[in-house]
């Protein structure tokens, strides 16, 4: 039952028969098989029929939510039966939104010097993206911003302060400059992410603050993109500091701190909202109080609960 509920899963992710079937290292027909075989045991109509796939019943519906509940249960109890040998061994499964990117390999580097059974399997995703992942149990933990937008039913573990900056050609405007307002930035040709990822959406809203309105000329959810655009010369994009540095190139590129008003976000892990995590995750959370002592501060200061031991 487990094993067909697991192909049922893969059925959801795809919404594809055959693409499905590949995933899961099983044929089509074994597929189709196991869905029919689940159907006649339960005495419903899980999916609905049609020369492709067309979607669950809401029957389906309800089991799928029973086969992902089912499905972390397991994988928990595999986890914590490997942590109480003292091995913690595994797949960490996190989404990340793009601007958080330059700061998953603080985290990720050091845990894995410390349990190097641990694999993880990163995703540039969108803020939303990442909370349905969760929802979904597609993730174990999330990297995203957690003071602006809700993080519904999960709950927020600061890491750092987000300060923006302005990543312009060495030569270009405000050459010289050691600081650039907001509404000085939304007089630029920018670059930018598109409008589904909070971080545009936050850019946008200090921007009308600002009294600018935004000239995006170029829009991808790249952030690769946007460096090539601005590396050109005719163009400006305003970023996360750490990612402005990232990008940064002696006598190329150069990142200048944007300020009236100096904006902040906080960027933090987003983690299921229960008493107690699985091992992996678990320790994925103390290690990243450990490696950005930042969050402890930000924690206090929203009166958010600390691991003391960490």
């Amino acid at each position: 039952m487990i094993d067909k509920l697991e192909l049922l899963l893969h059925l959801a992710r795809e919404r594809h028969f055959g693409k499905a079937a590949q995933a899961a290292g099983v044929s089509q027909p074994t597929l189709s098989a196991a869905v029919k075989s689940l159907e006649e045991k339960l005495g419903v109509v899980i999916v609905e029929r049609g020369s492709r796939f067309r979607g669950f019943t809401p029957e389906g519906e309800r089991i799928l939510a029973w086969a992902r509940q089912l499905s972390a249960d397991l994988r928990a109890m595999k986890e914590e039966l490997q942590a109480s040998q003292s091995v913690l061994e595994g797949e960490l499964r996190i989404g990340v939104v793009p601007t958080a990117l330059p700061a998953v390999t603080e985290l990720t580097i050091p845990f894995r010097e410390s349990f190097d059974g641990v694999r993880f399997r990163i995703t540039s995703l969108t803020s939303n993206q990442i909370l349905q992942k969760l929802k979904d149990l597609e993730l174990d933990v999330g990297i995203s911003y957690i003071d602006s937008e809700p993080v519904g039913r999960f709950r927020g573990q600061p890491l750092y302060e987000e300060r923006y900056a302005l990543l312009v050609p060495e030569k270009g405007p405000f050459e010289g400059r050691a600081a650039v307002t907001w509404a000085e930035a939304g007089q630029l040709a920018l670059c930018q992410l598109t409008p589904d990822m909070q971080n545009r959406r936050l850019i946008d809203r200090h921007l009308r603050d600002a009294g600018s309105s935004t000239k995006c000329m170029v829009e991808s959810n790249s952030m690769l993109i946007l460096h090539a655009h601005v590396r050109s010369g005719g163009f400006a994009s305003i970023m996360p500091v750490r990612l402005a540095e990232e990008f940064m190139r002696p006598g190329q590129l150069r990142a200048i701190p944007l300020v009236e008003p100096d904006v902040r976000h906080t960027i933090g892990l987003i983690l299921p909202d229960r008493d107690t995590q699985t091992p992996i995750v678990a320790r994925f959370a103390k290690a990243a109080q450990k490696a950005f002592p930042e969050g402890r501060k930000l924690a206090r200061k929203a009166g958010l609960p600390i691991d003391q031991k960490s």
